[in-house]
């Protein structure tokens, strides 16, 4: 198996940084919005962009995190059955701007599926996206986000592996691997 760095602990904690100053940019104190990490991996993530916001503002941030398996167009065409993760939303999202935090924007069907569950807990003022890492030229869903960390080319036969501290990772890295074929 091949593995490329993208980007390493140093860089991912500037990018980190670039991407909270933005949202502080378009959110201000965050009184009007929340931060929704998708499962499985989004709240690792979600979790690194709050402790950032809340440092920089001052400010106390809704934070929940969301799992999308039951809203998947492809869930009941899997082999493997699968196992849903812990959906924590303990605010209503009716009228907040919603900054939905992912890890690896690939189809979109995640992002898609998010916005169909996201309605059990009240209807968004607006709705915005936030990933990592964008795979560009590999949607099949028509959703771009609104923050990207960085964006790369891939081919179908990769993948982006992204390693953080809250999963239990040495370091945080993003590495591009090629699938075993």
């Amino acid at each position: 198996m091949q593995k490329r760095l993208i980007l390493d602990s140093h860089l991912l904690d500037i990018t980190i940084s670039r991407l909270s100053q933005q949202l502080i940019e378009n959110h201000s104190n965050f009184d009007n919005s929340v931060i929704i990490g998708l499962q499985p991996k989004g709240p690792f993530l979600a979790d690194l962009i709050h402790k950032k916001l809340e440092q920089e503002t001052g400010h106390q941030i809704d934070k929940g995190y969301l799992d999308t398996t039951f809203h998947r167009d492809d869930f009941r065409r899997r082999e493997v059955p699968v196992r849903a993760n812990e959906t924590k939303i303990d605010f209503i999202i009716e009228d907040k701007n919603v900054v939905i935090v992912d890890d690896v924007l690939y189809t979109g069907r995640s992002v898609r599926a998010a916005m169909d569950a996201m309605m059990a807990f009240g209807r968004p003022e607006k709705v915005e996206l936030l990933v990592l890492v964008d795979r560009r030229y590999s949607r099949d869903l028509p959703i771009a986000p609104d923050y990207v960390g960085k964006s790369v080319n891939t081919l179908d036969t990769q993948k982006v592996l992204v390693e953080l501290e809250g999963q239990g990772f040495e370091q945080n890295k993003i590495w591009l691997v090629n699938k075993e074929q």
